[in-house]
């Protein structure tokens, strides 16, 4: 299977790649246009802030690809937050694959921690990257920005407020939650993910 990762300025590569690895897939990280157009699957992985990455993926003609694509794509963390409109984190105008703002975790009690760290679970989910999930599960979680509920909740976490952990329209998925760093959880939503067709 041909798998690409959309080479850029995001750290977290490795462990993607890492990942990966383990179910047997040796993906290749490109920002070539045909290279990501010809790929089987795509993933738009990240960590990094909102505004310089948009910035770059459009100084390198990046976001029009991306929004191009036809085959599955998966976003993660950062890369599910710049498939929305617009981020709160540099006021930043993102790909608008989904119709949808990321905003800025305001902490309601004391006890209320921003970033949301850690280990938390996902629930509510759907098919496709989810095949097979019937109970809440585990997933590991670093973000400061989320994305709220809306149509394309494909599984919700709850920190804070309920969020969306992730999204689903067409041939676009994306994960809030780092599924290469959420064990065996996250090896059965990678393995799903490269099984769609």
């Amino acid at each position: 299977m041909n798998v690409a990762i959309v080479k850029y300025n995001a750290g977290n590569i490795r462990s993607v790649i890492g990942a990966l690895n383990r179910l047997g897939v040796n993906p290749i990280l490109t920002d070539d246009e045909q290279q990501l157009r010809s790929a089987d699957k795509v993933i738009f992985p990240g960590v990094g802030e909102a505004s310089t990455t948009m910035e770059y993926l459009r100084e390198h003609g990046l976001d029009h690809i991306i929004k191009d694509l036809k085959q599955p794509v998966l976003g993660i963390c950062l890369g599910q937050q710049l498939m929305c409109s617009h981020s709160e984190e540099g006021d930043a105008q993102c790909l608008g694959i989904f119709d949808v703002p990321v905003l800025k975790f305001q902490p309601q009690r004391h006890e209320d921690k921003v970033p949301h760290m850690g280990w938390n679970t996902i629930e509510t989910t759907q098919d496709g990257i989810f095949k097979g999930f019937d109970k809440p599960e585990f997933v590991y979680f670093v973000h400061s920005f989320y994305v709220p509920v809306c149509e394309w909740t494909a599984a919700r976490t709850e920190y804070i407020l309920p969020f969306s952990a992730s999204l689903h329209k067409d041939n676009f998925y994306a994960t809030q939650f780092h599924p290469e760093k959420s064990g065996g959880t996250g090896e059965r939503i990678l393995k799903n993910f490269l099984d769609i067709r």
